[in-house]
């Protein structure tokens, strides 16, 4: 009794939101505890009526009054990085097929399933140039992380997470009102104010967790986090420099694509995935270099951004 409880709301993000004020809280002396949970029930939709459902997160006097859905606008961002930058069909599916591989690993993932390159090429068509394979799941979960003092958290755990900085940022709903589809500025806000919270930069981090909503979205993250340079998220990653062996492992999770992405629990369960690895315990999915780790948790089509990292205490 008498426990304040708030509820959170930004879309995909949601519990990206609620851990950046229950740090907040915390640092601020404000309570000295603050448990933040992520929870989605989907499944008990059709997928249809859930599409609909996760349409209102968009621009609805516009984008969505004129048809749109998010398959559909990821597929005008992914249809313009190709004009611009020269991004393949090859280059979204090697995401699938890599965040696939990864998820089969985590006993935690929705579906542990891999697939082959032809088979992530030849996927039924959702909104081209995406396949089903390009597209985040359908998915019930949850998932929650305790923040708490420092000197506390030695009391809770042997080995506790610290987090080292942290930045939100918000954008335009509508993607007509952006100058330049293929990048997010609320990614690239909030990663700049995290990045310059834990004193560190865009080579330092060991590891990430991205919000690959859809495949695109990875690859437009890669380059707005600063881990390659504008146009070189495609073959970064179609290299294997995003696997766990690579040079930057992305999405070790198995990611939104192949672990799920249950919208609410999404935020924390990026934030739990690297407390895994930064504690060693993530199994056949550790990565060998885990001092630093980057969560990137997106709202709608760019509409609103959380980048935390984390390192251990």
């Amino acid at each position: 009794m008498g426990v304040p409880s708030t509820r959170f709301e930004a879309a995909c993000a949601s519990s990206g939101a609620a851990f950046v004020h229950a740090v907040a809280c915390v640092a601020g002396g404000v309570h000295d505890t603050v448990l933040v949970v992520g929870v989605e029930k989907m499944t008990c939709q059709p997928t249809p009526k859930v599409t609909e459902i996760l349409a209102s997160a968009a621009d609805c006097s516009g984008e969505v009054r004129a048809g749109s859905t998010f398959p559909s606008l990821f597929a005008m961002i992914a249809r313009r990085h190709m004009h611009e930058f020269g991004t393949t069909r090859e280059h979204l599916a090697a995401v699938a097929v890599k965040n696939h591989a990864n998820g089969a690993l985590n006993p935690s993932a929705h579906l542990r399933k891999t697939i082959t390159m032809e088979q992530a090429l030849a996927g039924k068509p959702v909104a081209d140039p995406l396949t089903v394979f390009d597209c985040s799941l359908v998915s019930d979960g949850a998932a929650a992380v305790l923040v708490t003092t420092l000197e506390r958290a030695r009391d809770l755990s042997a080995r506790p997470s610290r987090v080292l900085g942290i930045g939100q940022a918000s954008d335009h709903l509508a993607l007509d009102r952006k100058p330049d589809i293929t990048t997010f500025p609320a990614v690239r806000a909030a990663a700049a104010r995290a990045y310059q919270a834990a004193g560190v930069g865009p080579r330092d981090i060991d590891l990430a967790e991205l919000h690959d909503c859809f495949t695109i979205a990875e690859i437009i993250a890669l380059e707005d986090l600063g881990f390659v340079d504008r146009g070189a998220g495609g073959p970064f990653s179609a290299a294997g420099c995003t696997a766990i062996g690579g040079s930057k492992p992305v999405n070790t999770s198995g990611g939104l694509k192949s672990k799920g992405h249950p919208v609410g629990a999404t935020g924390t369960a990026q934030l739990s995935d690297l407390v895994l690895q930064i504690r060693g315990e993530a199994g056949p999915r550790q990565v060998n270099r885990r001092s630093l780790g980057l969560a990137q948790n997106l709202g709608g089509s760019g509409a609103t951004c959380v980048v935390t990292i984390l390192g251990p205490a």
